[in-house]
């Protein structure tokens, strides 16, 4: 396996590790950049107050997906910062921020009340995100007088860049062969990333190296489909038919990659289980969290396949999207094989918003033919 090029110094994967760990224990973070402002989450807020900042410099942020779930028309792609009154509660806040909460009709802000987020505001955001939070953060200046402690700091270009840091840092740790129910003999490679953070797993069948092009398959790990059979996505399913294929055909290698629920964590999955629950899809309830519809990268995995020594392979899937990330980080895909599965009445609608709103390469026919059986 190749070694890889020194990343950026550690202190810098530190400070932001450590910043996204402040934000998940209620705590404040000092963001760096030409100038300094302090950032809290949201959703992790320890007081029924709202913390003491300087005069006119507490700002409620927003993602523009967020916004757009609320019906404003920005920018999806942008972030925005709302002027808050300090007299505000917690828990006024979070019912503009959390959807699983019933919004205040009508909202207390208009278009006119937002700005667009400046670059520090912005990165408060990316913390929030790289620490599994709502993507909504409190951005405030410093005056000296009260302010809460502040646990961490880090600067903005380094909050911008740890997630190709991450991805590009995987290095690999211990291989072991587990004998497979569904596949025999298998390798599991587990891959650790700088930060000391969650493994990547490769699980090599037969000898993909010894083959032009071996079959692979990226995948999103899903708690609730892989290990507890949940009927509302196909992942299990996947997961199982991809580890048979690979047996037939004699080898293989499946990247078990640490992105729950499109890259959302599984607490947020389970946010936007509720949402769709309430009649959302599944691309309209990560909207209404403030998150894209897909927020996963596939640059860890292109780095682990190159590790491996794999720059060609025929990828085992029904996303383009898969075959176009992976070809702009330097993977050949030299074919897309289709790996679809019967639709249940649980997650019959969720397989056809993947088809209809995220391109996804599923022939729908076969699953009104089902609806029609069930009916």
């Amino acid at each position: 396996m190749r070694e890889i090029a020194s990343g950026p110094p550690p202190r810098r994967i530190f400070e932001v590790t450590t910043a996204e760990r402040a934000l998940r224990c209620g705590m404040a973070c000092r963001i760096l950049d030409a100038g300094a402002k302090l950032a809290m989450a949201v959703e992790t807020l320890p007081s029924p107050q709202l913390p003491a900042a300087a005069e006119g410099s507490l700002h409620l942020l927003f993602t523009g997906w967020r916004l757009t779930g609320l019906g404003f028309a920005v920018e999806p792609d942008g972030c925005f910062a709302l002027p808050l009154d300090p007299a505000m509660s917690t828990a006024e806040l979070r019912p503009l921020v959390d959807p699983t909460f019933p919004s205040p009709s009508p909202l207390p802000f208009t278009m006119a009340d937002l700005r667009p987020a400046d670059r520090i505001e912005a990165a408060a955001l990316e913390l929030c995100k790289l620490a599994g939070l709502l993507p909504a953060a409190l951005v405030f200046g410093e005056s000296g007088r009260g302010e809460p402690h502040v646990a961490a700091e880090a600067d903005l270009v380094s909050i911008f860049a740890y997630r190709d840091w991450i991805a590009r840092s995987v290095q690999p740790v211990v291989e072991a062969e587990i004998p497979l129910r569904l596949a025999g003999k298998a390798r599991f490679v587990a891959f650790r990333p700088a930060d000391g953070g969650a493994e990547q797993y490769a699980i090599l069948i037969g000898s993909p190296a010894a083959e032009e092009a071996p079959l692979c398959r990226l995948h999103s790990e899903c708690l609730t489909g892989d290990l507890f059979g949940s009927l509302r996505c196909d992942c299990g399913e996947q997961l199982d038919g991809a580890l048979r294929r690979m047996a037939e055909e004699g080898s293989g290698v499946l990247l078990y990659l640490r992105q729950e629920g499109r890259g959302i964590g599984l607490v947020n999955k389970l946010r936007a289980y509720r949402l769709q629950m309430e009649g959302l899809d599944t691309v309209d309830a990560n909207i209404h969290l403030g998150f894209e519809p897909d927020e996963r990268d596939f640059l860890v995995a292109a780095t682990i396949l190159e590790r491996l020594g794999l720059p060609r392979i025929r990828l085992l899937t029904n996303n383009p999207g898969k075959v176009d990330a992976l070809a702009r980080h330097g993977i050949t895909v030299t074919e897309r094989v289709a790996h679809s599965f019967a639709a249940n009445r649980h997650n019959r609608f969720y397989l056809e918003t993947k088809a209809r709103r995220s391109g996804h390469l599923i022939d729908l026919a076969p699953l009104r033919d089902r609806r029609r059986g069930q009916a």
